[in-house]
């Protein structure tokens, strides 16, 4: 099965990857770098805006480049206080080649109000490269590494938002 990705993020491409894993014998995904035509930190609605809007741009790179897909998937990550609280999520996009199309959220994390201007002014991977001492948590297991001693990764957080996603997709009409 081929997956296309909208990231060239190693910790993102092996959440979905462990997903699709799940449910999909021999899981190959190329991730392609595309846009998310929103801000560098999605805020509130454009954090799921983002990641369609990376599917879509996914779709036509790979039109434009004869690729063939059985999936087209992507992950935005962003902060939201739509619940009244400041929290981290991922939010993940799955579309089948048929045009089939799921989202799924991952757990959130809190953010801290004396960071959140900050934030919004940068984004929340600069603001924690700077407060863990420039680990560049974004390529990896990402700062959630650290804020939970280890023991939930980015990959952890993609992968089960992409098992949301993949809701839809793996039991056939009784959830559609």
């Amino acid at each position: 099965m081929k997956v296309l990705m909208g990231t060239k993020n190693p910790g993102k491409i092996e959440g979905a990857k462990k997903a699709f894993e799940r449910y999909f014998n021999s899981v190959e995904i190329e991730g392609i770098p595309v846009n998310s035509d929103v801000g560098d930190q999605p805020i509130n609605e454009e954090i799921l805006q983002g990641a369609k809007n990376r599917v879509k741009n996914l779709k036509e790179y790979a039109k434009n480049n004869n690729i063939i897909a059985d999936y087209f998937v992507s992950s935005e990550a962003g902060i939201t206080n739509l619940l009244g609280e400041w929290i981290d999520i991922n939010c993940a996009v799955v579309e089948s080649k048929e045009g089939l199309q799921s989202v799924g959220i991952s757990q959130g994390f809190p953010i801290p109000n004396k960071y959140i201007e900050e934030i919004k002014e940068t984004e929340l991977g600069k603001v924690m490269d700077k407060i863990f001492s420039g680990k560049e948590l974004g390529k990896g297991k990402g700062g959630i590494s650290f804020l939970t001693k280890d023991e939930v990764s980015r990959i952890d957080l993609t992968k089960n938002a992409f098992i949301m996603a993949l809701t839809k997709h793996i039991n056939g009409d009784i959830w559609r």
